[in-house]
């Protein structure tokens, strides 16, 4: 399994790379063709495929393949849910968790780095979904791409302005995840900045624990040095004239 995640964790992230810029492309560019449109399509399709691929034979590799599949349940949903039209859009989660792990594995240690990247990949793959979902329907607030990022920054930092809002259950499944992920990043920067203290302050600890160490180990020699010296010298002060 570790060997197959070093040989497939680039090409699946530039995978999921191009599947974004694909799909960026077809929400954004309203003067594609139709047979442009199916282009683009096969191309979602086929890296949705390869996916399923990389699924598959991780299940396959598995020691233990039945508790791999209960404990990745999520990964199993998010590819067999979108073969129902209406769910198509979640095989965006499927890029998010391909360049999340990326992300997370290169950033390791450095959460600030973390968390921009991760808010940066949200917001922008919730706005381009948002905006598919809501632009033709009735009464939609959301027919732009900026009013698609005013809502996600809006919803993503829990401050729900109001002023836009989803009306189809597509962009309303949208707007939920965006919620729980706002909430999730918010929770991460907190515990983020609360370890950062008590990191602190436990190195202050230690830093003053070593001090005191090395003046102890300091007054032992002081000490040994006076005694050797008593033993060579008992009368230091009749010498010293």
């Amino acid at each position: 399994m570790a060997a197959w995640n070093r040989r497939l964790d680039w090409p699946l992230t530039a995978l999921a790379l191009v599947f974004l810029a694909v799909y960026a492309w077809s929400v954004l560019d309203r003067s594609i063709s139709p047979t442009g449109r199916d282009a683009l399509e096969a191309v979602f399709t086929g890296i949705w495929v390869v996916f399923g691929l990389d699924y598959l034979i991780r299940v396959a590799l598995a020691r233990r393949r039945v508790r791999y599949v209960l404990s990745h349940l999520p990964d199993l949903a998010i590819l067999l849910l979108p073969m129902l039209r209406q769910l198509r859009i979640l095989r965006l989660v499927t890029v998010l968790t391909v360049l999340n792990r990326q992300l997370r594995d290169d950033a390791r240690g450095r959460v600030a780095l973390y968390v921009a990247g991760t808010v940066t990949l949200v917001g922008l793959i919730a706005a381009l979904a948002v905006l598919d979902a809501e632009r033709d329907a009735p009464d939609a607030s959301i027919t732009t791409f900026g009013d698609a990022l005013w809502w996600t920054i809006t919803t993503i930092s829990t401050v729900g302005y109001g002023d836009r809002y989803p009306v189809t259950v597509e962009g309303r499944v949208v707007a939920g995840a965006l919620m729980v992920a706002g909430i999730a990043l918010l929770g991460v920067v907190t515990a983020s900045i609360a370890s950062w203290f008590v990191e602190s302050v436990r190195a202050s600890d230690r830093e003053a624990e070593r001090v005191e160490a090395q003046l102890a180990e300091v007054l032992a020699e002081l000490k040994a040095v006076r005694a050797q010296l008593d033993a060579v010298a008992p009368d230091r002060s009749v010498q010293a004239p």
